[in-house]
């Protein structure tokens, strides 16, 4: 009897640990296939460059100065030569690319700034964090996600109630003053000292030429913490806003442009910018990533217009390559930018392509190249990953552009001073304003300066066009 108990127990004490060895087993396969899974999918990298211009890289024609390292994303990859942001400005053109919408959806038409300027310009003071994001779409994923870099989709000034990044699905943020959590601030700069007070994260106080070097420190470092993950990073760097506080060494470099010192010390900006791309490129490298890797570099709008710059009898820096406008126009200087992707074994190197890409498709299209779920968001872009793949593909929908009310930036010269409102539908492009005055309509691919005015020899073309503009502007809240 005894030893039919002794013997019981023991099957029970086999039983147990074999039905324990069977389940860790089933545990160990299963996470095997997963880790498997998640090592083989690709990472991505968005870098997203503030105030960059379309002719300010060499690969875009720069002759002033050479950025052999983020050439390189393009000369392995793919570069359009259309790709459209979807604002002149900062807050609503990275509101576009973070969420795949029209901004203006959201009530985020210009650059975010204090509280009663929202309100005058009947805006949002954030980001609705409810909204689907690239990051919460990559996280569901099963990524690592993170934020390094500009933020400006709400937290700075007197905005203190902002959600932090990781309300949009990042695991990790380090930004800078238009944004809370943790985060970088300039030294001896106002809205930086106003953002101090609004506490919500630790405050390093740096030179400005100090971020974009942490910010990749930053980027390879978290790599280096999630590598049994696929990883998702926004790098946004912001040192090519003016003003310029570039390192001194970097401004000697181009002493031969001391006629115009902000054109200088803009040189020296990119200078150290393409360094660090450089460094970020060759820590993928060292971590043998660099091949699993998807990598875009954009700008988030055209270069600087500043008034001062005139009045100073200076050109203002910045290169908007052949177009007319710049920052805070919807001509094609102020919303054309340049755009490179790397993805080896995906895309051709080399490619250049002249279909058009609009920052509403960015996110569509990553889900639809890396096989993502699909979101039940109604993204306003479309799935464009055949154009990245090196195939000509046109657009099914017209693109749509609102910016410039009563109490926006306008540029500093007159002439790039657009009107408030843009449709583009295969290669015309028609700006109007609101109240339906300063009719302008252009062939974009035969007048890509915006020179000759078609709208009284094309009343068909613009009234159509209109409607639909129109149209459009009377569904946004």
């Amino acid at each position: 009897m005894m030893m039919k108990i002794i013997g019981c127990n023991m099957v029970r004490f086999f039983t147990k640990r074999t039905l324990m060895g069977l389940i860790g087993l089933i545990f160990c396969f299963f996470e095997g296939q997963v880790f498997g899974q998640a090592k083989e999918r690709p990472n991505v990298i968005m870098i997203f460059i503030d105030d960059m211009g379309y002719g300010d890289l060499s690969a875009y024609g720069n002759c002033d100065i050479q950025t052999p390292n983020m050439d390189r994303i393009g000369a392995e990859g793919v570069t359009l030569n259309r790709f459209y942001v979807g604002s002149p400005i900062c807050s609503p053109s990275r509101v576009t690319l973070m969420t795949g919408q029209y901004p203006s959806k959201f009530k985020i038409t210009s650059f975010l700034a204090n509280r009663a300027r929202n309100e005058k310009r009947g805006m949002a003071n954030y980001l609705d964090a409810s909204v689907t994001t690239m990051a919460k779409v990559f996280k569901n994923a099963g990524y690592s996600t993170a934020h390094f870099g500009k933020w400006h989709m709400g937290g700075g000034r007197d905005v203190g109630e902002a959600p932090l990044p990781v309300a949009y699905g990042f695991d990790e943020s380090l930004v800078s003053f238009e944004g809370l959590g943790d985060r970088l601030l300039d030294k001896g700069h106002g809205l930086a000292e106003e953002s101090a007070k609004l506490g919500k994260g630790k405050v390093t106080w740096v030179e400005k030429h100090e971020k974009t070097p942490i910010y990749v420190d930053r980027t390879l470092e978290f790599i280096k913490e999630q590598r049994a993950k696929p990883f998702y990073i926004d790098l946004w760097p912001n040192d090519v806003h003016d003003p310029f506080h570039p390192k001194e060494e970097h401004v000697t470099i181009f002493s031969e442009y001391a006629n115009n010192h902000y054109y200088q010390k803009y040189l020296a900006v990119i200078h150290q910018l393409d360094k660090e791309i450089g460094r970020l490129l060759d820590g993928l490298e060292e971590m043998d990533l660099l091949e699993n890797t998807l990598i875009i570099l954009s700008s988030d709008n055209g270069p600087t217009d500043w008034g001062y710059y005139y009045k100073e009898n200076y050109d203002p820096p910045g290169d908007a390559g052949p177009f007319r406008g710049r920052k805070w126009s919807l001509y094609e200087g102020g919303i054309r930018v340049p755009f490179m992707a790397r993805w080896p074994g995906h895309f051709q190197p080399g490619t250049v392509m002249e279909s058009i890409v609009h920052a509403t498709d960015i996110l569509p299209t990553l889900i639809a190249l890396l096989g993502l779920e699909s979101s039940e968001t109604e993204f306003d872009g479309e799935d464009r990953s055949q154009v990245l793949l090196g195939n000509v593909a046109e657009r099914r929908k017209p693109l749509f552009w609102e910016y410039g009310g009563e109490f926006d930036i306008s540029p500093g010269n007159p002439r790039y001073r657009s009107p408030q409102l843009a449709i583009m539908e295969g290669e015309y492009k028609l700006l109007m304003n609101k109240d339906r005055s300063q009719i302008e309509l252009y062939h974009i691919t035969s007048d890509i300066a915006e020179t000759r005015n078609l709208a009284d020899s094309q009343p068909q073309i613009v009234s159509r066009l209109g409607k639909l503009l129109l149209n459009w502007k009377s569904k946004l809240p």
